[in-house]
């Protein structure tokens, strides 16, 4: 006995290595718990040769520290001991725990750099699809009014040439005389009948010398319509006394009345009433 010390002191100390294993830890508070293998494999997901290895210190089977001691948790929870006791051994009998890695310089590292911008492929077919049903759209609706402008024969003619001066009495410019002036406007070599509803409004049919129909419909009061073809122009006047004719350029003095209807065909030359 040394002097000035208590008799506790020289008692022999117990040292840390006389602990157990972790692995005989667990398998003997295994036993202790009543548990079989099976039983703390189903408990834990923990598959039976690796709670067999880790009971014989054989942590190779793990997969590493870090599953290493999520084992050690949980079997130690499962045979009713503390864990955190048997993780330090663990960690002081295999290096210690390693440090944390610092949070910001992983989030640095595995930040994703953000992709250059991709053009908006979508947008541009769709807008490019649009632009062309427009364009089709507006063609048609240019095209109808073109078409519906054309008419089967045009009131006047497009281009007048020049009446020649009568041999017989000088022409007067500024009172050219009607009758000729559309003798020269009529085209030689084609029938031409001009309609002109003076005196009210007339319902009037217009074919060619093939039957197709030039024109049906109402002539409306102070309205006119011209009608050409290469041989025949065919009439009917529902209410013929109000209408004004002229055919190959001459009018053509009826005596129709009104209310009357009246059919007639002119053809080339001068007008003859069929």
């Amino acid at each position: 006995m040394s002097i000035g010390n208590s008799p506790e002191d020289d008692r022999p100390s117990v040292e840390e290595d006389d602990r157990p294993s972790v692995g005989r830890a667990l398998q003997q508070a295994r036993v202790d718990a009543g548990l079989t293998v099976d039983e703390i494999s189903s408990s834990t997901r923990v598959r039976i040769p690796i709670v067999h290895a880790i009971e014989e210190d054989d942590f190779t089977r793990c997969g590493g520290d870090v599953y290493a001691r999520g084992h050690i948790r949980s079997l130690a929870r499962a045979v009713g001991i503390d864990p955190d006791p048997l993780v330090g051994q663990y960690d002081a009998e295999h290096g210690g725990r390693p440090s944390p890695t610092p949070a910001a310089p992983l989030f640095e590292a595995e930040r994703i750099k953000p992709e250059p911008r991709r053009p908006n492929w979508t947008a541009a077919m769709v807008a490019a699809i649009v632009a062309v049903v427009a364009f089709v759209g507006f063609t048609l609706f240019s095209g109808d009014d073109e078409g519906g402008n054309r008419s089967v024969a045009s009131d006047t003619p497009s281009k007048k040439p020049k009446a020649k001066p009568s041999k017989d009495k000088p022409s007067d410019p500024k009172k050219p005389d009607p009758s000729d002036s559309a003798i020269a406007a009529a085209p030689a070599n084609k029938v031409t009948v001009k309609l002109t509803a003076q005196d009210g409004s007339s319902w009037i049919s217009a074919k060619d010398h093939n039957g197709r129909v030039l024109h049906e419909g109402t002539l409306k009061h102070g309205a006119s319509k011209t009608f050409t073809d290469k041989k025949q122009i065919d009439l009917i006047l529902g209410n013929a006394g109000v209408i004004e004719l002229f055919v190959n350029g001459k009018k053509v003095d009826n005596r129709f009345e009104n209310g009357h209807v009246e059919r007639l065909s002119y053809t080339k030359g001068d007008p003859a009433a069929g």
